[in-house]
């Protein structure tokens, strides 16, 4: 791993690159449905419905389809170029998206809706992965920590936004936020497309070219097996972890607004909150000149969090008041944008070469993978014991994921030499 340039002068120079300043914009456009899906799904399911447990479930169903599908537009990419598979998938997504929501509101079967939104989760681009490449195309090797620092800074800031730009919406008729959602998802995802970095051919290498690459492309276990490397599935299993605590904290807020703090309205603050620690952190970490491997940073920022985590479920279970809990919950947040950015960091230093896209596109699996299944399993244990029990067992993961990233160390260290 290289040092970075320091300071607020490496993001002014970023921001005055104009070859990567235009994708970096339409990619923030293109992944606000991250947020936006979820939040106006389990709306719109819940309002035709009347049903929480079927819009959970509906909602789980998109995650699942990014999960699944990631991974095969990853490799797409790296073998066929960005604009060749960005292009036509956002498409898709952003019409079966339009489709599911005008179904849900005619009161389609639910095994249709199902079908809808996990398909259209499983067509949606793996964006981030694809940005991480533009970033790495169009920036110098110093400026390169820099870009990916803002690029999980705006990411984080998605993750707010979204909603909030959702929630200006809800006056129009049930299915109007979704729709609006598709409409910024395709133009979002064609504006990144129709970018010079997108436009560029894809490295290439032994291992995608010949006859030899052909054969082994042909089978998919050992296609899998060659960028599933030990190294790469220790990263996945350390961004699984951590992203079921992600579940954990998501739930879990939205049970404190209603139960400790009474009043739903107060989510949005909460999630700000910790957001904004995550978007501080970020920026912040972007601006140190790092010069040693990042991977032993790793379990001191994951067990920063642990702690964090574990003092949200203190001041929860207290019932503290908001102006207390907010801070707790800031300072918290200011650990996950770096655990994120050194975990990329990471899939690039252990990735094959020329399976960049397609190793970056497996932890966004991890990731939303294992947010889904904190949200369900945080469910369950509020039902059980509130809020500080489901943020307990979040603060557990995340000290499963310290544990993993120790001992992961020196496999890492060998194969990012």
């Amino acid at each position: 791993m290289t040092s970075g340039a320091g300071g607020l002068g490496a993001y002014l120079e970023v921001l005055r690159t104009g070859s990567a300043v235009r994708p970096f914009a339409a990619a923030v456009v293109a992944r606000l449905p991250i947020s936006m899906v979820p939040f106006g799904t389990l709306l719109l399911v819940e309002e035709t419905r009347g049903s929480f447990s079927a819009a959970g479930l509906v909602t789980a169903g998109y995650a699942v389809g990014i999960g699944v599908g990631s991974p095969l537009w990853g490799r797409l990419i790296d073998r066929h170029g960005q604009a060749r598979v960005v292009a036509p998938t956002v498409l898709v997504s952003a019409v079966l998206l339009a489709a599911f929501a005008l179904a849900a509101e005619a009161l389609a079967p639910l095994a249709l809706l199902l079908v809808l939104v996990v398909v259209a989760g499983a067509t949606a681009p793996p964006i981030s992965s694809a940005m991480r490449l533009s970033w790495r195309s169009v920036l110098p090797e110093r400026l390169w920590r820099t870009g990916y620092a803002l690029d999980a800074s705006a990411v984080e800031a998605v993750f707010v936004g979204g909603p909030l730009l959702l929630s200006l919406l809800l006056h129009l008729p049930p299915a109007g936020p979704l729709l609006v959602t598709a409409v910024v998802h395709a133009v979002g995802g064609l504006a990144y497309a129709a970018s010079g970095p997108a436009r560029r051919p894809p490295e290439r290498t032994a291992a995608l070219d010949g006859a030899l690459g052909a054969v082994v492309d042909a089978d998919p276990l050992r296609r899998a097996s060659r960028v599933l490397t030990p190294p790469l599935v220790a990263v996945l299993a350390v961004g699984l972890a951590m992203a079921v605590a992600f579940g954990f904290v998501d739930t879990s807020m939205a049970a404190t607004a209603r139960a400790v703090l009474g009043d739903e309205s107060r989510l949005g603050v909460l999630l700000a909150s910790i957001a904004g620690g995550s978007v501080l952190g970020g920026l912040l970490y972007g601006l140190l000149p790092h010069s040693g491997d990042e991977r032993r940073r790793l379990p001191a920022l994951l067990a920063a969090f642990t702690a964090g985590l574990a003092g949200v479920a203190v001041v929860v279970g207290a019932g503290a008041p908001l102006p207390l809990l907010l801070p707790v919950l800031f300072l918290t947040g200011l650990c996950i944008a770096p655990a994120l950015i050194v975990q990329q960091a990471l899939v690039d230093a252990v990735a094959p070469e020329g399976r960049r896209g397609e190793s970056q596109a497996w932890l966004a699996t991890a990731v939303v993978t294992g947010g889904a299944a904190g949200t369900a399993a945080a469910g369950l244990l509020v039902d059980l014991g509130g809020p500080p029990l489901s943020l307990a067992a979040g603060s557990a993961a995340l000290a499963v994921a310290t544990a993993l990233a120790l001992g992961a160390q020196p496999g890492w260290a060998r194969s990012a030499r």
